[in-house]
């Protein structure tokens, strides 16, 4: 006969040795008393322990006796809580599915019932959203091609657009022995042109000015106000200005960031001038002018540039604001007056990726046509991408956000701005890159990663709550999971580093942006500007990079050469490098040694060319001198040691130990 439903189990044990059976997980045989127990079956639960019969819970020593069940391992008060977890994560029954209630829904719906009044029919919206795209496309086209084309300096005529990082020299040894790939260093003029927000580029791997290493910071070097001589509070040196008294910077300084410096252009417009080259200076003293400190160099060098002043001109400044201006006010009209999220949506990320990509944060190009062939190419995957945004994220949001407009558009398409623009908007947060090195070498980034780290942790547990809510949450933790169990894969990979860009930021953490609450609006609509930013300026760069390519033109880590001052005067130095430090180079494959003199190569010596060593000799009425060793392989340096220092005095002093480029 089958068993009853209800069984009467007889126990002639106590209270306490029940206890005790339940903790240890119960004896495996039967059990025989005089006490009477209940069990009520219930078949297809997972969970039997938390039965609300009305003789009490089942024993757990009743429903994990058998010898087929594969926990008994875990301590039971480690089980008791994983289930307490599990159906935790279930949230309530039935699902609570948010929704947001408008504000003032009469108001926010106006613009649609104004668009529907007097345009009833699709074919007369469509019609009217296909003007209103053209507008916006001629007038964006017609500032633009003003911005890159219009201005005139007399005398010099078209200015050249130029970016932020350019420069007239290059670091290392790469402009060759004493300077020549470098040249002319006087006598010449460029008529330039620089974009807006130029005082945001910093140098993002070390670089070498005499013993300083430079580093996340804007390179100018010189600059010191117009004046017969400057007293210097930085460096406490003397320098004796030009007739022309007009500031002078090293040539390897970035030009445009020299130009904001001297007062020739403004960082948030840009502009134009005239730079001429000056030859061979003596002294570059440092000074704080708008906004930017520069870097003091008290050796010569072969090479400055200043700026001329007065210069007639006829150049428009970067109508970047103006095109702002445009874009904003016309993706906030789509905003307010589209209720189809098909026809939001897919518009307002193109409006977005243009204007971040040609205007706002654009790439390096030398001009508008290949900068719009680039982003064009760009664009094509990123709207892919954007499709499965719609498809997953953005629909189930805003499908069915009725009478909520304007709350869509403070929300979310505000949020969508502050992402696209984040070369602004996050630009005060000390973090260039996440990687070890770089986090490790940025002032205040450990700090600011806390922070962040933080911020994401508490808005993580409101999207946790909101998905348990709604019955979603076991399926977000196991998407999660994988995505975890991805990068720690990608993190293990020995060969490669991992590297999270905007745009893989904003495809691990959308997905958990699907709700329809005020808040996932905000986190949804900044993670899309995220990645619009990220694909349109950088494009989708591998999340696993080589250590050369995190690397840039930082340190190689090679070996450095074992230089020995043989004899010091104060008129002349030489150097020799040992026999040991040499065979060691040797086996690296290494052909030769370079020599910087006050950061420009001055001497090449290659194996069998005469003995290891040379001799320099101060010319006449020159102060200290910096002097930095590297390997070459072919007519390519290694790392260079870091700089040592000929006394005026003929004092020689070595350099800190480790590489500098």
């Amino acid at each position: 006969m089958p068993p009853s439903k209800n069984t009467d189990l007889e126990n002639d044990t106590t209270h306490d040795d029940l206890s005790r059976w339940e903790q240890d997980g119960g004896p495996e045989a039967s059990i025989s008393g005089t006490s009477t127990l209940q069990v009520r079956s219930r078949a297809g639960s997972a969970d039997l322990e938390d039965s609300h019969h009305p003789e009490g819970p089942i024993p757990v020593w009743l429903r994990e006796s058998s010898k087929s069940f594969h926990w008994k391992w875990v301590p039971y008060p480690l089980r008791h809580f994983a289930r307490r977890v599990a159906e935790w994560t279930k949230g309530p029954g039935p699902p609570q599915m948010q929704k947001i209630n408008p504000l003032f829904p009469s108001i926010q719906e106006a613009p649609v019932r104004l668009i529907a009044r007097y345009f009833p029919k699709p074919v007369h919206k469509a019609a009217l959203l296909a003007f209103f795209l053209f507008c916006w496309l001629l007038i964006f086209s017609l500032v633009l091609h003003h911005s890159a084309s219009a201005g005139n300096i007399k005398d010099y005529g078209k200015p050249q657009p130029i970016w932020c990082g350019a420069s007239y020299w290059s670091g290392g040894n790469r402009c060759g022995l004493n300077g020549n790939r470098c040249r002319p260093f006087d006598n010449a003029n460029l008529a330039f042109r620089c974009p807006a927000n130029c005082k945001a580029v910093h140098v993002l791997t070390p670089h070498a000015v005499g013993t300083q290493e430079i580093n996340y910071k804007p390179f100018v070097i010189g600059g010191a106000p117009p004046s017969s001589s400057d007293d210097n509070p930085d460096d406490n040196t003397t320098t004796t200005r030009t007739p022309s008294s007009t500031p002078i910077y090293r040539a390897d300084s970035f030009l445009c960031q020299a130009a904001i410096h001297a007062g020739i252009i403004s960082n948030s417009h840009g502009g134009c001038g005239v730079v001429t080259l000056t030859g061979t200076h003596t002294n570059f003293p440092s000074t704080t002018r708008n906004g930017i400190k520069s870097i003091p160099f008290d050796a010569p060098f072969p090479k400055s540039f200043t700026f001329l002043p007065n210069i007639s001109s006829t150049c428009i400044p970067d109508l970047r604001w103006p095109l702002l201006a445009i874009t904003v006010v016309s993706t906030t009209l789509l905003s307010l007056c589209t209720s189809t999220i098909a026809v939001f949506f897919p518009t307002v990320f193109t409006l977005l990726f243009f204007h971040v990509g040609l205007v706002s944060d654009p790439p390096t190009a030398s001009d508008y046509a290949s900068l719009s062939s680039l982003i064009i190419g760009r664009f094509l995957p990123a709207a892919f991408v954007a499709a499965a945004f719609y498809r997953y994220t953005v629909k189930p949001q805003q499908g069915n956000l009725h009478s909520a407009y304007i709350e869509r558009t403070i929300l979310w398409l505000g949020g969508a701005w502050i992402g696209s623009l984040n070369n602004y908007t996050f630009d005060f947060i000390p973090i260039q890159r996440l990687t070890p090195s770089d986090l490790a070498a940025q002032p205040g980034a450990r700090l600011a990663l806390v922070i962040i780290v933080v911020l994401l942790l508490a808005i993580a547990l409101g999207q946790i709550w909101y998905l348990r809510l709604e019955g979603r949450l076991p399926k977000y933790l196991a998407i999660y999971a994988l995505f975890v169990t991805f990068l720690l894969v990608c993190v293990v990979l020995p060969p490669l580093n991992l590297r999270i860009h905007h745009y893989f930021l904003a495809l691990l953490l959308l997905p958990g942006t699907r709700l329809q609450t005020r808040p996932s609006l905000l986190y949804q609509g900044i993670l899309v500007g995220l990645f619009v930013n990220g694909t349109a300026r950088w494009g989708f760069d591998s999340i696993l990079q080589t250590t050369a390519v995190l690397r840039g033109d930082g340190p190689l880590n090679t070996l450095l050469p074992n230089v020995t001052a043989l004899a010091v005067s104060s008129a002349n130095i030489t150097f020799g490098w040992a026999h040991r430090g040499w065979v060691d180079g040797f086996k690296e494959g290494y052909d030769g040694v370079s020599v910087l003199v006050n950061d420009v190569e001055r001497h090449r010596w290659y194996v069998g060319e005469g003995e290891p060593e040379k001799t320099f000799f101060r010319a006449e009425d020159a102060g200290k001198e910096y002097f930095r060793f590297g390997y070459m392989r072919g007519a390519g340096a290694m790392d260079f040691t870091r700089a040592g220092v000929w006394e005026s005095t003929g004092e020689w002093r070595e350099g800190e130990k480790g590489p500098s480029r």
